[in-house]
């Protein structure tokens, strides 16, 4: 398929979607979001597919929204259309292992966009920020609700209420992000993790991603009754006597996904 504003690849069982509005720094549209969720599609009904990763150019993952398509809008505008509801939330309900690996800006709907993923492998170079009030609006994302749980209320509202950007060091040392690569080998290094990712049984690795996911929306006590109920599902998996074969018998295993 023909993707106006991504290009889509795959490198063996990884799935690869690079934002391509080089002009515009990858400014986030509807019609890009729309591009990415056909794109999600179709990795997701790929059996062969075990991992995806977003990425962008070297200096901009994403450093924002498009202003210029949302600035005539009024409240019925984005109510009736449904905005970022509509298509950007598709990225959240990918079920498959997805990584975000950013280098340059990841500034508002960017950030937002890296936090839907659920590991943000940042480039030596990269800088987050949720710069929405220096607009006369707030995040609209997930910026005031996915910040807070990965870093902290004090760090969600200073960067939400000040537009202060911060480095890699600092998203990492506050948890938003999960390693810094050099900005020169960010996809290279991020497709290695990737295939590692892929090259397990991918019904665990969706189990696996549910649980996790489960304890930012439940209490402690239900999340575990989630993992739990999910560890005992897992039992019934061709892929989870094999793996416990294989390590008993000293070899790789060879899951087939079922």
């Amino acid at each position: 398929m023909n993707y106006e504003n991504i290009l889509v690849a795959t490198h063996g069982k990884v799935g690869v979607i690079t934002l391509n509005r080089p002009k515009a720094l990858n400014a986030l549209s509807d019609g890009l979001f729309d591009d990415v969720g056909l794109a999600l599609d179709g990795f997701e009904a790929d059996e062969s597919i075990g991992c995806i990763v977003i990425t962008g150019s070297d200096k901009a993952f994403a450093a924002g929204a498009d202003i210029s398509g949302m600035k005539d809008y009024g409240y019925m505008d984005a109510y009736k259309a449904n905005f970022i509801t509509k298509n950007w939330d598709r990225v959240a309900r990918c079920r498959k292992p997805l990584i975000a690996a950013v280098a340059g800006f990841a500034l508002g709907g960017g950030c937002e966009l890296a936090m839907m993923c659920d590991m943000i492998f940042a480039a030596d170079n990269a800088k987050f920020g949720q710069p929405e009030v220096k607009l006369g609006i707030l995040p609209g994302a997930g910026g005031t609700q996915r910040l807070p749980r990965a870093m902290g209320k004090s760090k969600a509202m200073d960067m939400c209420l000040t537009a202060r950007m911060i480095d890699a060091v600092e998203a990492e040392r506050c948890g938003l992000v999960a390693r810094i690569m050099p900005a020169e080998t960010l996809l290279a290094d991020t497709l290695v993790v990737a295939a590692g990712i892929a090259e397990y049984s991918l019904p665990v690795l969706m189990m696996i991603k549910e649980s996790v996911n489960r304890a930012y929306e439940s209490s402690l006590q239900e999340g575990l009754l989630f993992e739990r109920r999910s560890f005992h599902a897992a039992f019934a998996t061709n892929d989870r006597r094999e793996g416990m074969t294989a390590f008993i018998e000293k070899r790789k295993p060879g899951f087939t996904n079922s």
